[in-house]
């Protein structure tokens, strides 16, 4: 029987390609686990496990510090899908999120456009536009609170407006509007980088191309810019929306959920009822519902988003 080729220690060639081929498999392994796996087991116990355990609290009556946890079937669901209020923080957070979504990616696409244009100083505006979402949402709220409380208030003096009478926070009708504007504000400059990023990437020959054919700025944004910029859209779109939707510190330090619970928004209710009122299991299923809506409507964008840059 043949053996095939030797090398110079005796061995088969064809043994000693296995073997080195299995060797590199086994490096690979390992430098592969040693990048990837400490991330995959700070997910398993920082979002898994509290995952599954959070899914099990939903079919307790657990209160948020008792020992005992007594299973109670589907009856929490129940209770949520009964609670009008946890609704009503829904309908809420859905008109907050949408409206915040659009009026943060218009203003930080207006604002990109601007600073890509080659106007003088566009780098410090750029630094400048970003420094409100350094600040902390609960710090920003109190700030902006005191703006509305004492010095919108004051404006009337000299511009005697209607919407200057009053403190903005004090109306059902304004205290959303003052949320929305404060998140606007805090959330352009972060999502001004990535449209930015976006202008930047687009070919200038492109768009030199365009003008020499006569093409307007108004067309060349509408035909070559945003087309182009999908990638970018989609990401601020998505990112707006999830910071949005899951928004507590800003609610709590700004309207504190007031004035009749106008401005409550879901993570407020979800808190209020599993910490404060001490009803950790119906609280648990809000979250996990609210997590479901959340996920679903992004999914959804995402998908849109991406189904759209597939066709360009």
């Amino acid at each position: 029987m043949s053996i095939g080729r030797l090398d110079e220690t005796g061995l088969p060639v064809e043994r000693k390609l296995d073997m080195h081929v299995q060797k590199s498999r086994y490096r690979n392994a390992g430098l592969f686990l040693s990048f990837v796996g400490p991330s995959i087991v700070f997910f398993v116990l920082v979002f898994v496990i509290p995952m599954v355990f959070g899914v099990y609290l939903t079919f307790t009556d657990w209160n948020g510090y008792s020992n005992n946890k007594f299973l109670v079937g589907l009856k929490n669901y129940a209770d949520v899908f009964s609670d009008i209020s946890f609704w009503k923080s829904m309908w809420n957070t859905v008109r907050y999120s949408l409206v915040s979504v659009i009026t943060v990616n218009v203003l930080a696409f207006f604002l990109a456009y601007m600073l890509t244009s080659g106007i003088k100083g566009e780098k410090l505006l750029r630094a400048g536009f970003f420094i409100p979402n350094l600040i902390g949402g609960l710090i920003l709220g109190y700030i902006w609170r005191f703006i509305f409380s004492r010095v919108v208030v004051n404006l009337y003096s000299f511009i005697p407006l209607e919407i200057f009478k009053q403190s903005w926070l004090s109306s059902p009708n304004t205290a959303m509007s003052a949320m929305i504007i404060v998140t606007t504000w805090q959330y352009s400059g972060y999502i001004l980088l990535i449209y930015t990023a976006g202008f930047i990437s687009i070919p200038h020959d492109m768009i030199e191309a365009a003008r020499i054919d006569g093409a307007k700025e108004p067309c060349i944004t509408r035909r070559i810019r945003i087309p182009l910029m999908v990638p970018s859209i989609v990401v601020s779109l998505f990112l707006t929306l999830t910071r949005t939707f899951k928004v507590y510190d800003l609610n709590l330090s700004l309207t504190a959920g007031g004035p009749y619970d106008s401005t409550k928004l879901a993570a407020m209710h979800i808190y209020t009822k599993a910490f404060e009122e001490q009803r950790y299991g119906i609280g648990q299923a809000e979250a996990l519902i609210m997590f479901i809506v959340m996920a679903a409507i992004a999914l959804t964008q995402t998908y849109v988003g991406k189904k759209r840059e597939q066709e360009i």
